[in-house]
């Protein structure tokens, strides 16, 4: 492995006041970010930061990612949701059918998440953050398999899911239909190279990335994965 995930990055209007909602509901310590914004922390070795930048674009169409929440309990469950409420969430509508047990809610910002019923198997000792949810292609599960290193734990019916061998949340692609893209995502993946950054870029691109020529203020480099969704590789963080 020669990269590995650090953050998942949210473009906010404001910042602060995202992180804070967020810190509430995920009950994560917030940080200034050495790249700018602000970060939540992750709470073991598991995890990774939930990183909040500033953008003025905002919210049109629904995010390619989101996160899943866990819950042990009925109980747990309606604290969760309450708890999100409270913090300045909404309940929104996404098409779920009454039978569904998840609940879909979105934060201040509009940025959709999901408080997952109990019992749920596929997320089973994955933590609160159970999964971070996303649109995509098998193709494209495959190839952050290869990219992270991490290992297929789900290919079936053309949907994917990787898993860190530490543990920590799946990272999830539900397969076709693949909604149109946006011009630009709303969160990313951000990947720190452990040696050699441009050799990294190149094993990437051999892997099926493309590099996007757009500059970042932070030197780190962007590209994208086979579905043309956004990611950044620095060489440190």
């Amino acid at each position: 492995m020669t990269c590995s995930l650090v953050a998942l990055t949210v473009a906010a209007l404001d910042p602060s006041a995202l992180a804070r909602f967020w810190a509430g509901l995920l009950s994560r310590p917030a940080a200034d970010d050495p790249r700018g914004g602000v970060s939540l922390l992750p709470t073991d070795e598991t995890g990774f930061r939930i990183r909040f930048t500033p953008t003025a674009e905002p919210k049109t169409v629904p995010n390619q990612m989101h996160l899943d929440l866990t819950s042990s309990s009925p109980e747990e469950q309606q604290r969760t949701v309450a708890r999100a409420l409270e913090l300045g969430g909404r309940h929104i509508d996404v098409g779920q059918l009454p039978e569904e047990g998840h609940v879909v809610l979105a934060d201040p910002e509009g940025n959709e998440f999901c408080v997952i019923e109990p019992g749920n198997a596929f997320l089973a000792g994955c933590g609160f953050i159970g999964a971070v949810a996303s649109d995509g292609t098998r193709e494209v599960g495959h190839f952050w398999s290869r990219a992270l290193d991490w290992p297929l734990v789900w290919d079936q019916d053309q949907e994917t899911a990787i898993r860190s061998p530490l543990g920590g949340p799946k990272i999830t692609w539900g397969g076709p239909p693949v909604p149109p893209k946006p011009p630009r995502n709303r969160l990313h993946l951000d990947l720190v190279a452990v040696g050699d950054r441009d050799a990294e870029v190149e094993r990437l691109v051999a892997l099926g990335a493309t590099r996007l020529d757009v500059g970042r203020e932070d030197g780190g480099v962007l590209l994208a994965d086979p579905d043309g969704n956004e990611f950044c590789l620095v060489d440190r963080d």
